[in-house]
């Protein structure tokens, strides 16, 4: 266990940790021979030929020949497709059609492509794009007009149907008996399948039911086709743990593990009284420690002894992927079971990127050049193909080069199998398995179009870049020798792994502002510092008052109970009284400082609110009933609000400030909006009187003080906690005021509209 717990620490280490040292542990656990990698080049080069020469590609490679990602139609054409998936209602899909379709020039792809599907489609869309095109004027444009909607329903269904006919073209059937119909052909060539019944994460507990009772029918479905005694030669089926249990994630737990445990387990006893494969597909980065914790869980069970046929799916392009490996190599030992591992680059690339930006992580829980994400693959594969001995490898890709390397690299032909998905990378795989006698296993999605929609656009999506291979095969444009590039020496020929074109989340929006530092409440390690942080907070008693530029009289002290625990004291606020808000109007003064200075001392705060989040987090939380995962937004907003104002001060030109500004926030963000209009009120130069809301003054009193230890002196910035009708309305009704910022009700807002204009 002490070997196992180990290996999951530098999972965890691994999530974010820099490409560079990544790269170095992979190449250096798991280095393949220069002579390895000029064979395999060489041998790739005479498959990309040979490819070329006899055999006719598949309709994925025509299309993206035709209308890959270098040409404006086939990025109109993706975001058409990738847009489709979200679009409710019939009108916004056709401003959506004519938008992506109609600017685009559709005749210079006429006639071009080999495949007379593809040439079918660009003669519809230049139609389409001529029909709604607006050139032209008075009866002419009229007429035009009409056939634009008279036309639209139809190019609407036209769409609708080419996207339908293009699922077909990568889902093998609508049911599981249609699939193993349509699977029966290749099996007698001597390929393999593992059925996927396709279908997005659970939302709802009858989602996941309902997706549960249809893995078991699969599986029912499937077992007449087991007739080996070796489940290298059966069918197996792909589940999706998401779409089995609706509240899949890592803040659920312990919920997870109660209950979807057990169905993950029910199922693979009944793969294992087949014969059959199951494999646990990959997801999103935040998931894989949740599904860490599941699969052990399921694999221990005793009833599973002496099946083979469990699967994990790793993805190359994850920083965690080696040390992924070493665990379930470590598990495999552990238990005594032999299992199987399906190595893929990954599927899900750019929304890792975007999803780390936004959350404004450290780092990013993916490689950021292509070429780091093919040399991963290949130490993987080195790695797996060295422990054969509890390790079942399938190697997952379409490209002629990654299979050529394994070729190389692998001894035994019958010690892995290949893998590819159902309508794409069959010229390659034809090849291979003619000549090599390795084993391949299509996987093949099942199920309806309105469900698989989002399967064929990633798909689309993923193999469009000028820099697949897919894309390439056809292109006469692209020799073999590029192709067939070594990624290792391309890796090699960049000044580093990072990649300048992509912004790290700290710098997603330089050179306006530094973004926020977040927090993964995903990653066990970072919850576990969120823990320590908070600790000496659980049972702390806050005080706060008024904070002015002169002596407090104060009124009432009213106590601050938990809303989500009334048995939690969590402090007392003293009340400010409506003498402290005369006394602090009269002594508030103008920040008439330089706006440099006004900037640093803002960015300065907002490095100690992140300095402090222990503290805000237990207070948000205790106060406000914040959950975890609403405090890191809180917080983050808070700082964001701080950099951005702070820039923006600087940019104010040719406007004096206002001079005194009333400040009035809300319960329901007891920070951000707080923060949000001090530091606005602030950055031009204003004084601010603060109020925030009768139920989070703890919250507001913290604030303040960083502020002011940031450097924001106490004549610019006061809090008057107190009642909205007494602080309130005084600190809104005085002609000294300049302006308020208020949020709240709009009662509330007509009150104080009237008092300020009285």
């Amino acid at each position: 266990m002490r070997k196992l717990d180990a290996l999951r620490r530098t999972i965890r280490e691994n999530r974010l940790a820099d490409d560079s040292h990544v790269l170095r542990c992979l190449r250096g656990n798991a280095a393949i021979a220069p002579e390895i990698r000029a064979r395999a080049r060489a041998r790739a080069i005479a498959l990309v030929r040979d490819i070329r020469a006899r055999s006719n590609p598949g309709l994925m490679e025509v299309f993206l020949a035709e209308y890959g990602l270098s040409t404006d139609e086939g990025v109109a054409l993706m975001c058409l497709a990738e847009a489709l998936l979200r679009v409710p209602d019939a009108e916004t899909i056709d401003e959506l059609i004519e938008d992506k379709i109609a600017p685009s020039d559709w005749n210079e792809h006429l006639g071009h492509s080999s495949s007379s599907l593809v040439n079918a489609s660009t003669w519809a869309l230049m139609l389409t794009g001529k029909v709604l095109s607006d050139e032209g004027a008075g009866l002419a444009a009229t007429l035009k007009g009409a056939i634009r909607r008279l036309g639209e329903p139809v190019i609407r269904t036209a769409v609708g149907r080419a996207m339908k006919e293009m699922g077909r073209q990568f889902v093998l059937g609508e049911t599981i008996g249609e699939a193993i119909r349509r699977g029966a052909k290749m099996q007698d060539r001597g390929y393999t399948y593992s059925y996927d019944m396709l279908g997005e994460a659970a939302l709802t507990a009858a989602d996941a039911q309902r997706n549960f009772d249809e893995y078991a029918a699969s599986i029912a479905a499937l077992a007449p086709l087991c007739g080996g005694g070796d489940i290298r030669d059966n069918p197996g089926i792909s589940i999706k743990l998401s779409a089995i249990h609706p509240r899949y994630d890592a803040t659920q737990q312990t919920r997870v593990m109660a209950e979807l445990v057990p169905r993950v387990r029910e199922l693979a006893r009944q793969a294992a009284a087949h014969g059959m494969g199951l494999n646990i597909d990959a997801e999103e980065a935040d998931r894989l420690e949740l599904s860490l914790d599941v699969i052990e869980a399921v694999l221990r069970d005793p009833a599973l002894a002496g099946w083979g046929g469990f699967g994990v799916v790793v993805q190359a392009y994850g920083k965690r992927a080696g040390p992924l490996i070493d665990w379930l190599h470590e598990l495999a030992e552990t238990l005594d079971r032999k299992i199987m591992v399906r190595l893929v680059k990954g599927a899900y690339w750019d929304s890792e990127i975007k999803h780390a930006q936004v959350q404004g992580l450290s780092g990013f829980p993916v490689f950021q050049r292509k070429e780091a994400t093919d040399v991963s693959y290949l130490c993987c594969a080195r790695k797996l193909l060295g422990m054969c001995g509890r390790i079942y490898p399938q190697f997952a890709t379409h490209n002629a080069h990654t299979v050529a390397s394994i070729l190389e690299m692998a001894q035994d032909r019958g010690g892995f199998e290949f893998q590819r998905l159902h309508g794409m990378g069959e010229a390659l795989h034809d090849l291979v398995l003619a000549e090599e006698g390795t084993r391949c296993r299509i996987y093949a999605p099942v199920g309806t179009h309105r469900d698989l929609l989002a399967y064929p656009v990633r798909r689309l999506l993923e193999n469009g870049a000028n820099s697949s291979f897919v894309n390439q095969i056809v292109s006469d444009e692209v020799s073999a020798e590029e192709i067939c590039a070594d990624p290792f020496e391309a890796l090699d020929g960049h000044v580093s792994p990072l990649n300048p074109a992509i912004a790290t989340p700290k710098d997603l929006f330089r050179p306006l502002r530094a973004n926020s530092s977040g927090f993964d409440l995903r990653d066990p390690l970072t919850v576990a510092r969120i823990e320590a942080a908070r600790a000496p907070f659980r049972a702390a008693k806050w005080s706060a008052g008024p904070l002015t530029a002169g002596a407090v009289k104060g009124g009432d002290t009213v106590s601050i109970i938990n809303p989500a625990d009334p048995s939690d004291h969590v402090g007392e606020v003293l009340l400010a009284s409506p003498a402290d808000a005369d006394a602090a109007l009269g002594a508030a003064r103008a920040w008439a400082v330089e706006p440099a200075e006004r900037r640093e001392i803002l960015h300065r705060a907002a490095a100690l609110f992140e300095e402090h989040h222990g503290e805000i987090f237990a207070l948000l939380a205790r106060e406000a009933g914040k959950t975890p995962e609403d405090a890191v937004a809180e917080l983050r907003e808070a700082v964001d609000f701080l950099y951005y104002y702070g820039e923006e001060g600087e940019r104010l030109t040719g406007a004096a400030p206002r001079g005194l500004v009333a400040c009035i926030s809300p319960w329901n963000f007891p920070l951000a909006i707080f923060t949000g209009q001090i530091a606005a009120a602030l950055a031009a130069g204003n004084a601010v009187l603060a109020k925030p809301a009768e139920a989070t003054p703890l919250v507001a009193h913290l604030a303040v003080r960083l502020l002011h230890a940031a450097g924001v002196p106490r004549a610019a910035l006061q809090l008057l906690p107190g009642q909205g009708a007494q602080i309130g309305a005084r600190i809104t009704a005085g002609a000294e005021i300049g302006g308020v910022c208020f949020t709240g009700s709009t009662a509330t807002a007509q009150v104080i509209n009237r008092t300020m204009a009285a």
